[in-house]
């Protein structure tokens, strides 16, 4: 076979298939029967040669013939008629086309002739076909436009191309009676084309071995299609092409354009040769993408802000911010938070100046209402005094003298745990006082009245002195800057000593005015009265001093001292009016809570329609329990408070969220060391939002390296149902109340769930039940205690037993089952238990001193004569938690 080839091996050759080898090799006058069959060498060169280049030394060449162009006037049927010519011929033909720039689509250019003569026939082999099929698959309509001269001649070169059987002909589509809609749409395209640029020339694409589509050459040269008369419109080239399925819609409005970047195809690529597979689209919207960003030069963030965000206001990518820390020795995420020394340094890097801002600057309404204060309208406004001190030093009985009431005989306990204010009349001057409470979990209460007020006075027992709760009102009392007053009560006892007093408040800075100092010192009684009306008319002295001032007409702003959750009322805020007049309907906000005031109660207990300038009351309407120590401010609208508000909630929601992510490595050695630490999960209940603030201070102090409380919820109310069921979800949560009771409906739920309320009325029962139960949780401690000694004067080996110390009980008493100690030399060789202890051959419980007897350890041996063994007993001690 070495002068033969194989068909197959042909169709490699020529990136063809056997069948088309086979095809070809028939036009030529070669027989070939199947892709195993065999030709000659010279054959073989001559397939290859006219399946490639179409052209072969057996087949006659070609002819080329001018053919005049004809006149604008010419009808389409005469174009229908050479259509069926062409069609009615062999199954390849070619029909030259040129235009100013290169064809590549699959589009044919149709001069119309007025003779048949103009189209050869290259294979009579098969000249009948069916006068319907035409080429397949053509991609539309395209209007070229070109200069036209006075006259032009075109070449048609005609070649063998096959065509598939899968079209009806241009005439069985469009009737002749279609003349005039072909003339208007090609006008309309021609519009569309002037507007258009002329695409830029494709590459041929190569013929693929899997390819059986025909080839169709056209003639390039521009010289013979410029100096053509034959256009049918004169001034344009119009080139048509159709889609099976599209051939009714030729002439409708162009589809619009897909601009997808890619899409799939099934369409003939150039000249019909490959199939085009994925398609590039229309690249418009990357010319957007293309434009040049403008360069930042600065940026403002807010306080919080993650690696990701910084790279989206700044313009870059996270890994570009990553990188840059990264080779500073930071290892960051890009869900990390930044420091402000690191973003200090990523401006510098990238060139840009970075401003930290605050994320509620835009939503500060106290700092806005504030600007917008009139001083013209300013009048004497009542002073807000706090009376602060120890607890038990009479603070609350002082006021009710005051006031002529029994404010103390109210409080559980005998103790003030709210805090709460009042308005008196003094020579037709008012004085508003807020009474906050002396215990030492009341610390809140007490920083948040001394924030509010105008005057201080200090309650300290004449009897009893300066006291822990009187130091840190003493240091609160400086910070807020206002006067103070100490009031020395409990002057009618016996033993009562303003000196001691006087002398304990000079050395905490606090001269008394008799002793060269600022400090007014009054004695008084609140049993008996004495004292009371100079300490009101030093009030009133200090106040004129003060010359407080404020606006009567403008729109209200107050400061919660209290807050709680009424059954019937809703959220119910205790206000001081340190602004303006706040009147029933205003619109409210109050950090993160909202609404208009449906009703107004004063100190009395009395329904009022307005609360003046430094007066008290109680406000409803609040959406939410207010935060005690917030301020409330009336605005115009519900819309402006309710947009303040919600937006304050979410970044307080935000920020708390935050808190959760943002650990440093060495906070992450503190949660694992927080996780081997017992916790006790509990749920706090209370009646106003002050005690509640002060409760969960208080828990949180107490703790120790072993044991601490977790408070999962708390809030201002009744214990609920869903309190019960987030308790039965947390492994030994206890619910505790403190002014509030489970209705009976709760505690059955309790009891099925098992959950645990306890309910209190004094904080110090509260505090005491907590510490207890933490201490129940902490390991106990194991004390030693020394029970007796021992000589070993003698050992003993028992076989399949061990060894036997024989012993001489020098002090105490060795008991057996006991633990004991080898000491050998000074060290300590073996800590365990006593197996069996024997006097003589008898088991004994144990041994006292001046007896011998033998001993055995358990699980050792090692024993020789002169070690001292040393008894004892462990004893477990529980542990009282210290705070």
């Amino acid at each position: 076979m070495s002068d033969k080839v194989r068909v197959f091996e042909i169709a490699e050759e020529a990136a063809s298939t056997s069948a088309e080898v086979m095809q070809k090799a028939k036009e030529l006058g070669i027989d070939l029967k199947t892709a195993q069959a065999t030709v000659s060498y010279e054959d073989a060169e001559e397939i290859t040669q006219y399946i490639m280049t179409g052209k072969s030394s057996r087949i006659k060449e070609p002819v080329e013939e001018k053919v005049l162009k004809p006149k604008k006037e010419i009808e389409v049927k005469e174009e229908t008629q050479e259509v069926k010519a062409l069609e009615t011929n062999n199954k390849e033909q070619v029909i030259s086309n040129s235009i100013k720039t290169e064809i590549t689509k699959p589009a044919i250019a149709k001069p119309i002739l007025k003779t048949e003569e103009n189209v050869t026939i290259l294979n009579d082999e098969d000249n009948i076909i069916n006068p319907t099929k035409v080429v397949p698959k053509r991609k539309g309509l395209v209007i070229i436009k070109k200069k036209r001269p006075e006259e032009q001649e075109v070449k048609v070169v005609k070649e063998n191309f096959e065509v598939k059987k899968t079209q009806k002909s241009l005439s069985d589509i469009f009737g002749e009676n279609e003349e005039k809609n072909f003339e208007k749409n090609n006008r309309l395209r021609e519009d569309n084309q002037r507007n258009q640029k002329v695409k830029k020339e494709k590459k041929k694409t190569p013929i693929r071995a899997q390819d059986h589509g025909r080839k169709l050459e056209v003639s390039h040269s521009n010289e013979e299609f410029r100096s053509s008369d034959d256009s049918l419109l004169g001034d344009e080239v119009v080139l048509l092409d159709m889609d099976l399925q599209d051939n009714f819609k030729i002439f409708d409005e162009p589809k619009p354009v897909n601009t997808a970047n890619h899409s799939r195809s099934s369409k003939p690529a150039a000249f019909g040769n490959t199939p085009t597979g994925l398609k590039r689209g229309k690249r418009k919207k990357r010319v957007v993408r293309a434009q040049e960003k403008e360069d930042i030069t600065s940026i403002v963030i807010p306080e919080d802000i993650r690696v990701y965000e910084f790279a989206e206001a700044c313009g870059k990518t996270p890994a570009e911010v990553i990188t840059v820390l990264f080779h500073l020795g930071m290892m960051v995420t890009k869900n990390d938070f930044l420091k402000q020394d690191e973003l200090e340094i990523l401006g510098e890097e990238f060139g840009i100046e970075v401003t930290v801002k605050d994320a509620l600057e835009d939503v500060n309404y106290e700092e806005s209402y504030d600007e917008e204060i009139d001083t013209k309208s300013f009048v004497t406004r009542p002073p807000v005094v706090t009376i602060m001190g120890h607890v038990d030093h009479g603070k609350t009985s002082l006021l009710d003298k005051i006031r002529s009431s029994k404010v103390a005989s109210g409080e559980a306990g005998g103790i003030t745990q709210h805090i709460n204010s009042y308005t008196i009349t003094k020579n037709g001057q008012k004085i508003t006082f807020v009474d906050t409470p002396g215990h030492e979990a009341f610390s809140a209460m007490r920083t948040r009245g001394a924030n509010v007020t105008d005057i201080i006075i200090i309650v300290v027992a004449a009897d009893d002195g300066v006291k822990a709760q009187t130091e840190e009102v003493i240091s609160h009392a400086k910070a807020s800057g206002c006067p103070i007053i100490v009031a020395m009560n409990k002057m009618d006892k016996e033993t009562a000593n303003p000196d001691m007093v006087k002398a304990q408040m000079a050395e905490k800075n606090l001269t008394p005015i008799d002793w060269g100092g600022d400090i007014e010192f009054i004695g008084v009684s609140a049993r008996t009265g004495d004292g009371v009306e100079d300490l009101l008319e030093n009030i009133l002295i200090q106040a004129e001093l003060l010359d407080l001032k404020a606006d009567p007409t403008a729109k209200a702003k107050a400061t919660v001292i209290e807050s709680s959750l009424e059954k019937g009322r809703g959220p119910v805020a205790n206000i001081i009016v340190q602004n303006g007049t706040l009147r029933v309907g205003d619109n409210i906000v109050c950090d993160t809570t909202f609404g208009r005031v449906k009703a107004i109660t004063n100190d009395m207990g009395e329904i009022v329609k307005e609360l003046g300038l430094s007066e008290t009351g109680t406000v409803l309407g609040l959406n939410e329990v207010p935060t005690t120590g917030s301020s409330l401010v009336a605005m115009d609208s519900e819309k402006e408070v309710r947009d303040i508000a919600t937006t304050r909630a979410e970044h307080a929601r935000a920020k708390e969220l935050s808190k959760s992510t943002k650990v440093s490595l060495e906070e992450m050695s503190g949660l694992i060391a927080e996780g081997k630490i017992k916790q006790l999960p509990v749920i706090i209940k209370a009646d106003v939002g002050g005690s509640l603030e002060a409760i969960k201070g208080s828990l949180e102090k107490i703790a120790n390296d072993e044991v601490k409380v977790k408070v999962i919820h708390s809030a201002v109310g009744g214990i609920t149902e869903s309190d019960i069921v987030l308790a039965s979800a947390s492994e030994g949560c206890i619910i505790l109340g403190f002014n509030v009771r489970p209705t009976g409906a709760i505690k059955a739920k309790a009891k099925s769930d098992g959950v645990e309320i306890n309910t209190y009325s004094i904080i110090y029962d509260l505090l005491d039940d907590v510490k207890n139960t933490l201490s129940g949780m902490m390991s106990a401690i194991i004390r030693e205690e020394n029970t007796g000694q021992a000589e070993v004067r003698e050992t003993f080996v028992v076989p399949k037993v061990g060894t036997v110390a024989g012993c001489l009980v020098t002090d105490g008493k060795v008991i057996r089952g006991g633990h004991a100690r080898i000491i050998r030399d000074g060290v300590v060789t073996y800590t365990g238990k006593i197996s069996s202890l024997k006097r003589f051959k008898d088991d004994a419980k144990e041994v006292a001193s001046g007896y011998e007897c033998g001993i055995m350890f358990d699980k050792f041996n090692d024993i020789k004569v002169g070690d001292y063994i040393e008894t004892f007993i462990q004893i477990e001690e529980k542990v009282k938690i210290d705070n």
